[in-house]
Formats: structure tokens, sequence, C-alpha cells
């Protein structure tokens, strides 16, 4: 049977030596079955969590203007503001405004790969309209590069391997990424009452391609939903004090398939419950990894009893539904995962790339329309879909 919730795990128990592999049992459990989990007791105050939460907010009311200064596809990066309904996933149009950001970094050395455009400086808003984001977001995006490391530590451990099995994959000053997310609800989006009997597309289903995201579910809204091996949608309802635990698709590669990414997708708000705001960390690795080493060498070999356990989850459940294109799958397109995630983010974004890599963007709409043709040919078969997916887009 699949899961029909999402566990809560409690990080202070990690912290603890009598208390630890208890933790490490619920987290296993997580891993293996889910690939979701709430997690509690992160070790950052109410007061910073606070600040975060008035400050993303706060954002969406500055000017248009002022956040037009600081569009996305006026740098290289993909860092910065996004208008409502900018960005695609799984081939449709993502209701949602926002802003991209992540640990500071100064501009690329010249002559570096084009992936190092994606580690630039952020583009932040101006102190006169947004007081204080910019110090209250640096310092939570620090404390949460710290705490995803020490967690992916963990998630070592519970799969019975060192806990610095993953650190070959960090960089000495690791750029970590943060969303900060407006969805609109229907009514404010005109599709209320206009014949649309589906809800809307806040984000379309995809998987989170990194090694682990966090997300703040900063209203009480409900709309995350998590996809079980039987299709279904469950639902990942706010609860205070906890952040959501996405596993990526790159621990799910590193661990032989042990750790499992999941589809999971946010539904627009319904008409009059006001905006949705989600806050989403996305840790982040070292862009210059090669597939080679991701697919041949990995964290090292997991132990077999550890395979074992997952390989009677997969015959229990039933194996497990695989619609979402895998981002760390080597091809002539990609060698490096820098090379993925940047193919990835003019994905996303075909506005940027439109204007800072339009080779990259032919390259991948010639590939959608030959996927398009095979899809109609009389003679091609599949009993799954073909979904584009985008990454780090809660």
């Amino acid at each position: 049977m699949s899961f029909t919730s999402i566990p809560i795990l409690d990080l202070d128990l990690a912290r603890h030596p009598e208390t630890k592999p208890a933790f490490l049992d619920q987290l296993l459990h997580a891993l293996m079955e889910v690939g979701f989990l709430y997690l509690k007791n992160v070790g950052i105050s109410d007061e910073l969590f606070g600040q975060v939460i008035h400050k993303g907010k706060a954002f969406f009311d500055i000017p248009l203007e002022e956040k037009l200064k600081i569009e996305m596809k006026n740098a290289n990066s993909f860092l910065g503001y996004s208008r409502l309904s900018a960005e695609m996933t799984a081939g449709e149009t993502d209701h949602r405004e926002q802003i991209d950001l992540s640990t500071e970094h100064p501009v690329p050395a010249a002559g570096s790969p084009p992936y190092r455009n994606l580690v630039s400086p952020n583009q932040w808003p101006s102190e006169t309209h947004a007081p204080g984001l910019r110090a209250a977001y640096a310092e939570y995006m620090r404390r949460m590069g710290d705490m995803s490391i020490y967690f992916t530590s963990l998630i070592a451990e519970a799969i019975k391997l060192p806990r610095d099995a993953f650190s070959k994959y960090f960089d000495e000053d690791q750029q970590h990424k943060l969303k900060i997310v407006k969805y609109p609800d229907m009514a404010e989006l005109g599709l209320a009452g206009r014949g649309h009997g589906a809800p809307g597309q806040g984000v379309g289903p995809h998987k989170d391609s990194m090694l682990t995201s966090y997300l703040l579910q900063a209203t009480p809204h409900r709309g995350l939903q998590v996809q079980n091996v039987r299709g279904e949608w469950i639902d990942c309802p706010p609860i205070d004090g906890t952040l959501v635990v996405a596993i990526g698709q790159g621990m799910e590669a590193l661990t032989q398939g042990v750790c499992v990414a999941t589809t999971h997708r946010v539904l627009s708000p319904a008409a009059g419950s006001g905006a949705r705001f989600s806050i989403p960390f996305f840790q982040g690795v070292k862009l210059d990894a090669d597939f080679d080493d991701l697919e041949t060498v990995g964290v090292g070999k997991v132990p077999d009893e550890v395979r074992q356990l997952r390989n009677k989850v997969v015959e229990r459940t039933g194996g497990r539904m695989d619609d979402v294109e895998f981002t760390f799958r080597k091809g002539a397109a990609a060698k490096t995962l820098g090379e993925a995630t940047l193919r990835n983010r003019v994905k996303s974004h075909p506005d940027v790339g439109e204007r800072w890599y339009p080779d990259i963007l032919k390259a991948i709409r010639e590939e959608q329309a030959a996927a398009k043709a095979k899809l109609a040919s009389p003679t091609h078969s599949s009993n799954g879909r073909v979904v584009p997916a985008a990454v780090e887009a809660h």
C-alpha cells in the first residue's frame, strides 16, 4: 500500500545520542516510502521565521515599476523577479509571481562555462521599498544552508553510509537558492466563474532536482499535493512550526534509488481565499560535478541491507510512477550537473533564455517538437506520459 499522509519528524531528536537512533529509523522510512516529510525544531528562531514571512509577503506590495528594475530577464543568472505567469512546468503556465534569490556570490570569472552564470550576485529590491528584506533573507539562507548540510549528513547515516558521504558534492562556499512565491487565488487570476471546473495550476507536477529542499508555507492555505505510486494526490497542508522537506532527484541518483524523489504540485487557492505565499529553500550542490562521477562513483555503495529494504517497499507498493523527466541523466546535451541545471532553467524561463541563451532555447524547442511529433506518430506506443519537468519549483 502506498503512503496516504506525510510523516512528521522532530530534528531535535537527532541532536541527542539516546534519541538519535529512533530519528534515523523514522527518517529511513520517510526516505524510502514517501520522499517527503515535515521537519520541526530545525534550529531557526520563531523571530527569524516571522521576519522572513512578513518581509516576503510585503515584497509583492512594492510598485510594479520597482519590481521590474530587478526582473529576472535583466540578468543571465536566473535570479530576480518573475511576473505573474512567467514560468512553465509540465508544458503549462504556472500562475504565480515570485523572486528568486541565492546565497551571495561574486560575478563569475571571465571565460567560465555558461552555467557558472547561475552563481552570481542577487538582484535585491531597494532598501527604500523593501526595508530589512535583504538582511533577513541573507541570514535565513545562511542558517538554512548550514541546517540543510547537517540534515544531509543525517540522510547518509540513515541509509548506513558515512555521515560525510555527500560532502564531496558541496563547494566550500556552496550556493543555495530560495524563492519567495505568491499564488493569487482563482478570482484574482480571473479563472473563477468562467467554466473552469479544474483547479488552477500554481505549479505543475514536477520533482525537485538537487539533494533536498525545504518549504516554509507562509499562509494557512492548502494547495501543496504529493503523488503516491497509485497516482493519488495527497494533501500536504501547512503545520505550524514545520518545514516541508522534499527529496530531490540528485539524492535519488546518488543513493541508487534508495531515497525517492516524489512528484508534487501546487493548486491555485480557491476564489475568495486570498493569495497563498510560500518560501522554498533549495540546497545547492557543486555544479561542476560530472555525470560520469554521479553515475559510477556516487556516494559509495549503499549497504545491501538497505537496498533490500527499498526493494521490499517497491514490491509492496507495486513500484512507482515515473512520468516526470529525470534531471540527473547523462546525455549529449549535458555532461555536468551545471549544464543540466542551466538547460532546465532555460526551459522553465523561456523569456530569460530568449535574451541570454538563444542557442540553448532553440535546441530545447527542437527537442520538444521532435518528442511531440513522435507521440503523434501512429507507430508510437506508450503506457506513460511525457511531462517536461521544471526544477526547484514550489
